[in-house]
């Protein structure tokens, strides 16, 4: 019998965060139309075609902005309550939309299979981000582009500083396994990903700045060459 790694491990347990999946599904449809979110997922969805994967779906808000050139969506969305909101909203789709279990870590689907990937607010939460960024790299096709929009870490030394004070306390337990203080774009350059056009987006764009608010919205591609880690 194989001896599971501890990356084995984390891809492997479940996610289960049932209080935070219910505040979570509340606060997003409300943030569509406050917070401007309904537009950030048009400007992060539009010109997508192919085939697409979509990485910690939640309830599936981005469903109803992807154009009508997609030609399907895998959405991987490992929390279960989250996920019967995301199949919900599948039903309600345009475009084919097939909602699948699973880990960022360990995606159940076939290498070099898709032509794009979205990334929505969920690097914070991923519990091996350069893991999981490698299985984004293994499922995405040479020259597959990635859409991003993401928090991380902004704003000044004090503001940095809350984050870090925030992310080794209270915050990862009460929201779900999120960190503020994460660096989105860095990672995806180290994980090999050629970066392209990016804009930084404060959330809410026109209240107070918050620990969550410094986001960016961007593009990036697979290399056009073969994977060969």
């Amino acid at each position: 019998m194989r001896l599971l790694s501890g990356s084995d491990k984390v891809a492997q347990s479940p996610v289960h965060h049932p209080l935070f999946a219910r505040f979570y599904a509340r606060y997003s449809v409300t943030a569509e139309t406050r917070l401007g979110m309904a537009g950030i997922r048009e400007r992060l969805l539009t010109g997508l075609s192919g085939r697409v994967i979509e990485i910690g779906a939640g309830n599936g808000l981005n469903f109803a902005h992807y154009p009508g050139t997609v030609a399907e969506v895998v959405a991987i969305e490992p929390e279960p309550l989250l996920r019967q909101l995301a199949l919900e909203s599948a039903l309600r789709a345009q475009i084919p939309v097939d909602v699948v279990p699973g880990a960022a870590e360990a995606l159940p689907v076939k290498s070099e299979a898709f032509d794009a990937a979205v990334l929505s607010l969920v690097l914070c939460s991923v519990r091996d981000v350069p893991r999981a960024l490698s299985e984004l790299r293994r499922v995405l096709k040479p020259g597959g582009q990635v859409r991003f929009f993401e928090h991380g870490q902004g704003g000044g030394p004090a503001m940095r500083l809350t984050q870090r004070t925030l992310d080794r306390t209270l915050w990862p337990t009460l929201t779900g396994g999120c960190h503020l203080a994460r660096q989105p774009v860095a990672a995806l350059r180290e994980a090999g990903f050629a970066l392209g056009p990016q804009r930084q987006v404060l959330m809410p764009e026109n209240g107070p700045a918050l620990p969550s608010s410094y986001c960016t919205l961007g593009v990036a591609w697979r290399p056009d060459e073969p994977d060969t880690r």
